[in-house]
């Protein structure tokens, strides 16, 4: 099965990196819907799309109004977006307000109960709250014989370990290098040596780092170094990248 990193940057597209949406095409899954999500119809092999939101900065979620073609010519029939309670509100409510967007497309909103799976393509995508300003939620999907987390926007403290311990594939943020540790804490974000320190203690296969800061364009914007001298199978997204997993 195919993980396909749309975009792969934090705050604000730039030219090297859109904002961040992953999809696993064969199941019609995704994890947010940024900037990058003009890109999904291209990848699209179901008639329906779950997507499932971290949170409703709109880093996150612009890409929810990209849809209207695919739904449109009808290689999309149904959409259904997953997420916090607070934060569907807001994207219902603001996002697709009129005076911001002139249709209101006919979304499916699931708000996540707590402490109950959603069922998925035959396994369970789990959930749980992570702190960051306004809230964020990190998934965990555990189809048979695979497994990965998904977690962002968040400060890597370790308190969520246990949620993605053994993950076949943790997708993590990694929005700033070492160096740049206090801006992390300030804005709920995170930085590499956490990060890899993480995915080293929950046991994880590998690790995938994204949500990178869009100021710094060049090819290793974190420190690979750093991250795999403490957790070797760790690779910096890129997009359009696809993995099989």
């Amino acid at each position: 099965m195919r993980v396909v990193f749309l975009g792969t940057g934090g705050y604000h597209p730039c030219q090297r990196r859109h904002t961040v949406s992953v999809m696993l095409p064969e199941i019609g899954v995704a994890f947010d819907a940024g900037t990058s999500f003009f890109r999904a119809g291209d990848w699209l092999q179901t008639d329906s799309l779950s997507i499932f939101l971290s949170h409703a900065h709109l880093d996150h979620i612009a890409g929810l109004q990209y849809l209207l073609v695919p739904l449109y010519n009808g290689r999309l029939w149904s959409v259904r977006i997953h997420g916090a309670a607070g934060h569907l509100r807001a994207v219902r409510e603001h996002l697709f307000a009129p005076p911001l967007f002139p249709i209101n497309p006919a979304y499916d909103y699931v708000d996540l109960e707590a402490g109950a799976a959603v069922s998925v393509a035959g396994g369970a995508m789990r959930h749980r709250p992570l702190e960051h300003p306004g809230g964020s939620t990190g998934y965990r999907l555990e189809l048979p014989g695979r497994s990965l987390a998904f977690i962002t926007d968040t400060t890597a403290d370790g308190s969520y370990t246990d949620f993605v311990r053994g993950v076949d594939l943790l997708i993590h943020e990694c929005n700033f290098p070492d160096a740049q540790s206090a801006w992390a804490r300030q804005t709920g974000h995170s930085h590499t040596t956490p990060v890899a320190e993480l995915a080293r203690d929950a046991g994880v296969g590998r690790l995938v780092l994204l949500h990178f800061d869009p100021q710094c364009q060049d090819d290793d914007p974190i420190g690979l170094g750093t991250a795999r001298a403490i957790f070797t199978e760790t690779i910096l997204a890129e997009d359009e990248l696809v993995l099989e997993w």
